[in-house]
């Protein structure tokens, strides 16, 4: 049955919930003590904001609020942590929420050191949770999709205002604490038409129109193509199939030059955005990570199926990007140089692009 163009979960039957899930949590938990919440959700076969419900009571509370007052009220908490991740990567920067502006349906968050894109249609179920962890006692306000995936999440850290934050919870604590959630599956994404129906010659000059990267989905959708569809078709025009290792020899190299970067990370509710140099890249397992004071990413390398070097237009000359897609031609992360509106990109930055490798099998086929 679809709500709002959303699924019910074709087993939600056979799901846990309430006091059974919370058994079974604590159960999984006395055996793997040190199992991250995502993990823990998915091995009992539930989402986190299923978990974090049947977990209410003293260490989880639930929140019930329009979530753009609640953003609204975060710049009072001083320092936090705000985490925004999707399946494959996980984004995490320590700073002030602040210039925060929210109208119908979306909203920014333009601090220097946290930067935001909101769109509030998927920010469904909020949480206040404390939790102990090797350090201690840690306190977070997570919020979550209407399939309760996370959207974004925010750790206080010591230098925050743990009264702003008790005030927090006093404001926008749910009356019904024992409410159930709904959850359900979000819409499919759309399947991209045959190549065959696009005209490749329409979308190169479309591309070769653009005035500012913002408008490259609007592009997309007035000429019909998917993204990673879109880079297939302008390749050797505006985009270069890269090799795998792409991204890891990115980031090692802008260690290297000291060239400042933008990274994007993102879901359907919130893109998080880093801006600057970076200093530690250390490879884990399949993971890649970005381990700063101010600013960690942890991304799977053994999930980029796709990635390519991208050329947009601007009026402020060629924006260059690198963009990483899984198998199911989601783009889980992207890389820019940092720049300014106004400004042109940084010949580093370029270089540093243009160095990359191509993939190898997409020469021999060409």
């Amino acid at each position: 049955m679809a709500v709002n163009g959303a699924r019910h979960d074709e087993h939600e039957g056979n799901r846990l919930a309430g006091a059974e899930l919370l058994a079974a949590f604590v159960a999984l938990r006395e055996r793997h003590p040190r199992l991250r919440a995502r993990d823990a959700a998915a091995e009992l076969g539930v989402s986190e904001a299923e978990l974090l419900a049947a977990r209410v009571g003293e260490e989880v509370v639930r929140l019930q609020a329009d979530w753009a007052d609640v953003v609204r009220a975060l710049p009072a908490l001083g320092p936090v942590m705000a985490l925004t991740r999707n399946a494959h990567c996980v984004h995490e920067k320590h700073g002030r929420f602040d210039k925060v502006s929210i109208g119908p349906g979306h909203g920014l968050v333009l601090n220097e050191d946290i930067d935001l894109r909101l769109f509030m249609g998927h920010w469904r179920y909020g949480f206040a949770v404390t939790e102990e962890v090797a350090s201690g006692r840690r306190k977070s306000l997570q919020f979550f999709d209407l399939d309760g995936s996370a959207v974004h999440k925010v750790y206080l850290t010591e230098e925050s205002d743990l009264s702003a934050h008790n005030g927090l919870l006093e404001r926008f604590r749910a009356v019904d604490q024992s409410a159930p959630i709904e959850i359900l599956s979000l819409p499919d994404w759309p399947h991209d038409r045959p190549d065959m129906e696009i005209a490749r010659s329409g979308l190169l000059d479309h591309w070769a129109a653009l005035q500012d990267t913002h408008d490259f989905h609007a592009m997309l959708q007035e000429v019909g193509a998917g993204r990673l569809q879109a880079m297939r078709l302008a390749a050797g025009v505006f985009t270069r199939r890269l090799a795998p290792m792409a991204v890891r020899l990115l980031l090692e190299g802008a260690v290297r030059s000291q060239t400042p970067i933008m990274c994007f990370v993102g879901n359907p509710g919130c893109i998080q955005i880093h801006t600057g140099p970076i200093g530690t890249v250390k490879p884990t397992g399949p993971w890649l990570n970005v381990l700063d004071p101010t600013f960690n990413l942890h991304l799977r390398e053994d999930a980029v199926a796709h990635a390519y070097a991208v050329v947009k237009p601007t009026r402020d000359g060629d924006v260059t990007s690198l963009e990483l897609f899984d198998r199911a031609g989601f783009c889980f992360c992207q890389f820019f140089g940092a720049r300014k509106p106004g400004r042109p990109e940084l010949e580093a930055w370029r270089n540093l692009v243009r160095s990359l490798p191509s993939d190898s099998l997409s020469e021999s086929a060409s």
